[in-house]
This record gives C-alpha cells, structure tokens and sequence, in this order.
C-alpha cells in the first residue's frame, strides 16, 4: 500500500533507538516552528523500551505536552493505568519537564468524566506533531475494539468529536480514546508492533484478508489521510 511503509529491527532496543530519535526529531521541529510541541502515544507493555529511550532525549521538553491515545478508566495508582506507566517510563530524565495531559478522571464512569475530559483535550495544541499507536492480537488499537459499543462512531473519519468512552468485551476496563478523526490531526503516525504474529496480522489487516478485513486497525492502515509508518521486530 503506497500510505504505508515498514521499518523493521533485529530487537526492540534498536526499535526503540530508532523511533525515540524520529519521535524527538518531530518534537524538536515542533518546538522551532511553533514554540511548542505535543506527543500522543500508546500504552500497554509494548512501548516501554521506546519510552525509557526517549525520556533521555535532549529537547526543550518543557514546550511538550503528552497525553495517551486511550486510557484504561482506572486510577493512576491501579497497575493497568496507562498515565501510572507512562509517568515511570517516558516522563523521567529530561522528559520529566513535559506537561502531561491525562485522559483519566476521578469520575466513577468514562462517560460521567467525557465533559471535563473535552475540555481538558480541547486545550491542546493540534495538530499532534507525531501519534504512536499500538496493536494488540485481535486488532485492536487505541481503544478501537472489535464489538466496541460505540466503535462506529470512534472509527468515522469525519466525527469531529475528540475523545469517546469505549466499553468491549475485550477491553477488560470501560476505556476513554481519541477518535479516530482526532488521532489523524497529526503531522506523523506511527505504528509500533512487535512478534511475527502481528506482522501477520498486520499484513492481512491492510490486505483485506479473511476476518482481518473486519480488523479496526485496518481503519488506520487504509485511511488517506496520513501516511502509516510502521516500525516493527520479531
């Protein structure tokens, strides 16, 4: 597919190099061009190689802001919480400056939360200089789950809504997520996936093949918009 090239390394400390070095090049660019920059990204156990590599990068990480691309609806003290990684792996070292924005709220529920969380994402400088996605065995990513209930609406290229609760049987947690409209704002989009099993599936997904045609990843792969750069290793 012409709107996605593929990156691929031995392991994932030369991933990680790689794609910090990209991620801080973008953020640097920002920063000239328009005083400030912002960073989106994935959470789960995939990413934590790229964060700890990239938290040592030298920019002015005090003209960063970083939020997640989707959050578990769970506290930062609760071991599923992405913002609980995040703040252990990415926001140490030089990153420690950067201005976090986080997806959560004490709010019992995703959608008792969703206006302070609109408004929250409504103060951030878009267009993202870069989103880092993830993806998980059933094609999943952000929260764009399959079954989701409200995975329509999230997936519509041209809902201006920003951000959406999610809840799936798969998600464990009910979720909250950027859409993917909101997550297309960006001036570079990346694909971070590891194993042969999701280069597999990844194949299948942006072909169209079998039950991977009905993937919610393929909704990123095959968008015009952006061109998808994957970054993969075994």
């Amino acid at each position: 597919m012409s709107n996605l090239t593929t990156h691929s390394f031995t392991d994932s400390q030369a991933l990680a190099v790689a794609l910090a070095t990209n991620l801080a090049e973008r953020l640097r660019e920002g920063i000239a061009e328009r005083g400030r920059a912002l960073l989106a990204v994935s959470g789960g156990s995939t990413p934590r190689h790229l964060f700890e590599r990239l938290s040592r990068e030298t920019l002015d990480w005090s003209k960063v802001q970083v939020t997640l691309v989707d959050e578990r609806w769970v506290p930062e003290s609760n071991e599923r919480s992405n913002a609980g990684m995040l703040k252990a792996t990415l926001l140490q070292h030089e990153a420690s400056a950067a201005q976090f924005v986080p997806l959560y709220t004490d709010a019992p529920t995703p959608e008792a939360g969703l206006a302070t969380v609109r408004a929250r994402m409504a103060s951030l400088a878009l267009p993202f200089d870069a989103v880092v996605l993830g993806m998980g065995n059933d094609g999943h990513t952000a929260s764009f789950f399959p079954g989701g209930d409200r995975l329509p609406e999230a997936l519509d290229p041209n809902n201006p809504v920003h951000v959406l609760p999610m809840r799936a049987a798969g998600a464990g947690e009910p979720r909250i997520t950027f859409t993917l409209s909101a997550l297309l704002d960006t001036r570079a989009l990346c694909l971070h996936i590891e194993g042969e099993a999701k280069r597999q599936l990844l194949a299948d997904a942006s072909q169209g093949v079998g039950e991977a045609a009905n993937y919610p990843v393929r909704a990123v792969l095959t968008q015009k918009r952006v061109p998808v750069t994957v970054y993969w290793c075994p």
